[in-house]
């Protein structure tokens, strides 16, 4: 059923199964999602496309042609894109639908632009050359394979599981067979009705060929134009409309990405079990370590071996399902991959299985060669993270939910007299009038605006939760402009608004997907309409996968409209990212397109990283969820977005104090770091656990407060090349087998190890350090260790083992104030760690940490460089223009052999000795109070 009528007290009690337990049977397996069992079914084999010769046409950065299905005469059109930057780009769709099917808009920056390309017809096909990549088309069966540096990189249909169900036409006008609610059919499925193709290959001019009886059987059989699900009616207006497309990678063992799941970093085989899932649900106490869907889906998956990175995106906003199998390539097509194998060693190969409920074929083929290249080549098509606001890159305190403006102050307060740095306090759904947002409840917060600038004097913000759902009150200001302007998602039959439960019990959810009406949400949080914020109130977005409490798996019917006329099968997963980006924008247009916005969503697809920050969703308090977190945050970086985090301690339950404490010293290193709580679990502000323990987590987050020069410069990093942030070890030692499948340590950009302890009771860790001659320096008392060897390292409560890597100069800040914005003028100490040759480099970003100036080129970029001797500071770019109070205060070199009997510096106003120490046991140099300002070019010169 739609909708029936709820009792208050039944929709309390679906919101209690909502907040304490997960049921598995909520979620469709494969086998009840009925696309995914049609295709999955194929069985390996000959294709029955194939591609008409005398359909190519062949163009300067392009190829266009027609693939037939034999079987059934359905006639698509393909065109092969040449793309610069060593890129190629497949598409696929009916060449005469019966109605246009949905090609995903808003994920990608702009139209890619296209590489010029040599095309050249082969006894079986097509060459297409491109710069150092090559397409080759094989006509019959269609079969491409795509080559970089002479080395096959990914094929596609090698195993003839190309599949593209048309668009059809129910022909027999009989209304279906009801199905009574919690009635469900074997595959999900319902009474189906004999149909036809709506193309053939008559539309070509091609003859038909005449099938074989197994393949009339084929053609002949019935689809679904229903599908039942726990009660749940899925209607299908033009019938059964699925893609899939096997892939396979020749060479490589390891494959990554396709986020989000709670699973491993190096995906795992699903030959016997479930394929991954992406379809943005909310999922409540998600199990670990399967491949169920969960809240954000990026169809980019990642393949790397030791001589090539390359990647798939999967351009598709519907369902889709991946499966994954290891197997052995066929070595008489692999050429120059050969060679890096033995003789008579078998040559790995990873297949994989595409499968989407609906849309085109829309792939981009990254053919790398090496990690960043993959990274920037992905960073063209969909965007970076803008620098997002210093203070979002510090502490967030938050917890559903802080009660009212005395327990904002309190705890505010806390923070203060423990001399424990933060940056932000957040409001969960409890500070709204009722659950209408953008609302304040004013008996708990009649002062909103002096409560923000109680935070602002200390240079702190406030973070306000903003879901997509809008309650069904007539007074509700929100509510009344969008129910009369028709910004609601629409029924299936467009008549009206959508209806269903969550927070606020009966409600509707914008159509984010209309541009307009994503201008109207951006305008609504103005400060003359969002009533009571202020320039330091900044937003989180959840619930937008979108949860819908009473709807199918916990979400929205897919049969339900939007803008355009699309069904939400469609477009599902983009949803949540239109909904960050329209809140997103609105925060930039209230400060007249002078401020960053922050906004902190919880549903994220492809380009969903150029609007803010994610986080893994509603975790819980133990250890197997802490570890898991490495993974899950590693997998979603590498996908393009780069802010992430997960909920320190756990979102459901209560931590002990140790788990705390180690996720404290974990967190420290995610990207977005934010302490949260359900509202049924104990108070854990840091001062309100023994004081040895509390000692602890304020030493972790003053360690991420001395590291946010660090962290700054490595946004800055992803801003311009699209590197991920924190980084699996393999990205930066690609070459290093040993680090293919390890996730229990990662690199915070290229100059950090972080190997967090993620057992209970440990008092060690074992590590590995990668690197054949690559020197590595304990951060906290600078032991050496050798690169490319197993460490046991001690771990004791005190203690995260942290890393530095020889030849990296890492920035920091060693004055800790209250929040970020109270050190922005604070001096600089650089750690040079020496490589095995006595050298090193690194940079610093540096502008005002708020505004978009650095758009204009207000902001400065450092590059530091220490050989033989000698540290020189330099403008990396000299376009940056940036005024800076902030100075050198320290330089520590480590891994110097002997003691300097000078050290001077030099700069625009002369030359002048340095007071230094030097600790031999360590081969440690401490040159105290350089006092110049970072933004100058000076020299120190160490002899």
């Amino acid at each position: 059923m739609r909708m029936g009528v709820w009792s208050r007290s039944a929709i309390f009690a679906l919101m209690w199964i909502h907040v304490f337990s997960v049921d598995k049977s909520n979620f469709k397996t494969c086998d009840q999602s009925s696309f995914c069992k049609r295709n999955r079914a194929l069985q390996p084999g000959q294709s029955p496309y194939e591609v008409l010769p005398q359909s190519i046409s062949i163009e300067e950065r392009s190829c266009r042609m027609d693939v037939v299905n034999k079987r059934t005469g359905t006639v698509l059109g393909a065109e092969i894109f040449a793309l610069q930057g060593n890129m190629f780009r497949l598409k696929i769709d009916e060449k005469t639908p019966i109605h246009p099917r949905y090609t995903v808009t808003g994920s990608l920056v702009g139209e890619p632009a296209l590489q010029k390309c040599q095309v050249q017809r082969t006894s079986d096909g097509l060459e297409i050359t491109s710069s150092t990549s090559r397409a080759l088309v094989t006509l019959s069966p269609f079969r491409i394979e795509f080559l970089t540096n002479n080395e096959i990189a990914a094929v596609f249909n090698p195993r003839g599981l190309f599949n593209f169900e048309p668009y059809q036409v129910k022909h027999v006008p009989v209304e279906p067979a009801r199905v009574e609610e919690g009635t469900q059919l074997g595959g999900g499925e319902t009474s189906t009705f004999d149909t036809q193709s709506s193309q053939s290959m008559e539309t070509s001019g091609e003859a038909m060929p005449t099938p074989t009886p197994d393949e009339t059987k084929q053609v002949e059989q019935p689809e679904t134009w229903e599908e039942v699900f726990k009660g749940h009616i899925d209607s299908r207006p033009y019938g059964p409309s699925s893609v899939g497309m096997d892939i396979s990678f020749p060479g490589v063992e390891h494959v990554y990405g396709i986020p989000e799941h709670a699973d491993t970093l190096a995906l795992k085989t699903t030959t016997g079990g479930e394929p991954y899932r992406l379809f943005n649900l909310d999922v409540f106490e998600y199990e670990l370590r399967n491949p169920m869907a969960l809240y954000g889906s990026i169809p980019l998956m990642l393949a790397h071996n030791w001589s090539k990175t390359v990647a798939i995106f999967w351009h598709n906003a519907a369902e889709t399902w991946i499966d994954i199998a290891s197997a052995t390539a066929n070595k008489s097509m692999l050429g120059k991959l050969m060679s890096y194998f033995k003789s008579g060693e078998e040559v790995p190969q990873v297949d994989t299985h595409w499968m989407s409920e609906s849309g085109i074929i829309d792939v981009f083929v990254l053919l790398g060669p090496q990690p960043r290249d993959v990274f920037k080549q992905y960073s063209t098509l969909t965007g970076t993270t803008p620098i997002p606001p210093l203070f979002s890159i510090a502490y967030h305190q938050c917890r559903w939910n802080y009660n009212d403006e005395a327990d904002v102050e309190n705890v505010d307060a806390g923070f203060d007299s423990y001399d424990i740095p933060y940056d932000i306090l957040w409001l969960d759904i409890e500070h709204t009038d009722g659950k209408k947002y953008l609302t304040w409840d004013l008996a708990k917060f009649p002062n909103p605006e002096t409560m923000q600038n109680k935070l602002a004097v200390k240079g702190r913000k406030m973070v306000t939760i903003v879901d997509p759902h809008i309650k069904r009150e007539s007074s509700y200001h929100v509510h009344q402009e969008a129910d009369a302007n028709n910004y609601y998602i629409k029924k299936a039959d467009g008549s009206s608004a959508y209806e269903g439960w969550c927070w606020p019990g009966t409600s509707s959810w914008v159509d984010f997907v209309d541009p307009a009406i994503r201008k109207w949400w951006a305008e609504s949080l103005a400060f003359d309409k969002y009533k009571g914020s202020t320039p330091n109130l900044f937003i989180w977005n959840d619930m937008n996968e979108p949860s819908v409490f009473n709807g199918p798996e916990v979400s929205i019917h897919k049969d339900t409209r939007h803008y355009g006329n699309w069904e939400n099968r469609d477009l599902h997963n983009i949803y949540g990212m239109f909904v960050h980006q329209a809140t997103s924008e609105g925060l930039v247009l209230r400060s007249a397109q002078k401020e960053r916005s922050f906004v902190l969503s919880r549903a994220f697809f492809a380009g969903s990283q150029r609007f803010g920050a994610v986080w893994t969703g509603d975790n819980a308090a133990g250890w197997d969820h802490l570890q898991v977190s490495i993974p899950m945050i590693l997998s979603i970086g590498i996908a393009g977005l780069p802010f992430v985090g997960a909920d320190i301690g756990g979102f459901f339950n209560n931590p002990d104090p140790d788990l705390l404490v180690r996720w404290y010293q974990i967190g420290a290193f995610y990207p977005f770091m934010r302490a949260h709580a359900h509202v049924d679990t104990r108070r854990r502000e840091p001062w309100l656990f023994e004081a040895d323990k509390m000692a602890l987590i304020r030493d972790a987050i003053r360690m991420r407060y001395e590291l946010l020069p660090l962290w700054y410069t490595l946004f800055y990093e992803h801003y311009q090349s699209g590197m991920p942030v924190a980084r699996p070890l393999w990205v930066e030692f690609p070459r290093d087998r040993n680090t293919y499948a390890v996730e229990d340590q990662f690199m915070l950009g290229g100059s950090l190890l972080i190997r967090p302890v993620l057992e209970q009771y440990a008092t060690s860790a074992q590590l590995y350090l990668p690197g054949n001659n690559v020197v590595w320096y304990d951060v906290k008392d600078y032991t050496t260790y050798a690169g490319a060897k197993r460490h046991t390292v001690d771990a004791p409560m005190g203690k995260i083992p942290v890393f530095q890597r020889g030849g990296t100069i890492v920035p920091r800040k060693m004055r800790i104030r209250r929040s970020s914005a109270a050190m922005a003028d604070d001096p600089y100490t650089l750690i040079v760690a020496l490589d095995a040759q006595g050298a090193a480099k690194g940079q610093l970003y540096v502008d005002d940490g708020h505004s978009l100036d650095y758009l204009s080129g207000a902001y400065l970029l450092r590059e530091f460089k220490y050989s033989g001797g000698v540290f020189t500071a330099s403008a990396a770019q000299t376009s940056g223009n940036y005024i800076t109070k902030s100075w050198l205060e320290r330089v520590v070199v480590v891994g110097l052999p002997s003691a300097p009997k000078t050290v001077k510096i030099t700069s625009s106003t002369g030359t002048q000795g340095l007071l230094f120490t030097y600790t031999s046991s360590q081969q440690l140099l401490t040159i105290r109070k350089p006092g110049v300002n970072i933004a100058l070019d000076f020299t120190i010169s160490i002899s």
